[in-house]
């Protein structure tokens, strides 16, 4: 799908988890996050969707978290990237469901 970006997580060279993220002007939109079950409970997701956040952090982007998890992330995390995070609206639902339809 063109637009359609991820960061992945690797285990032995193996990738075993990812979120994946759509770009809407200056925002990156979070979509969906998974890990792989056999790869549960190790942290990954964590270290997945930080990776990602300070990725976005240093691209310039802002942070929609439409994905649970990216939304749970940055509410264990307090304010740390409150300063790049933007709501999810129904303007931003509604442009998601257009974009991945």
């Amino acid at each position: 799908m063109p637009g359609r970006s991820r960061y992945e997580i690797h285990v032995g060279g193996v990738p075993v988890g990812r979120t994946v993220y759509l770009d809407r002007g200056g925002q990156r939109v979070f979509h969906h996050t998974r890990i792989e079950d056999a790869f549960g409970g190790r942290g990954l997701a964590g270290r997945l969707v930080q990776g990602a956040l300070e990725d976005t952090r240093a691209s310039g982007m802002r942070i929609v978290p439409v994905c649970p998890c990216v939304g749970k992330y940055l509410e264990k995390h307090g304010g740390t990237y409150g300063d790049i995070t933007d709501p999810v609206t129904p303007e931003v639902l509604d442009w998601l469901d257009r974009r991945l339809a």
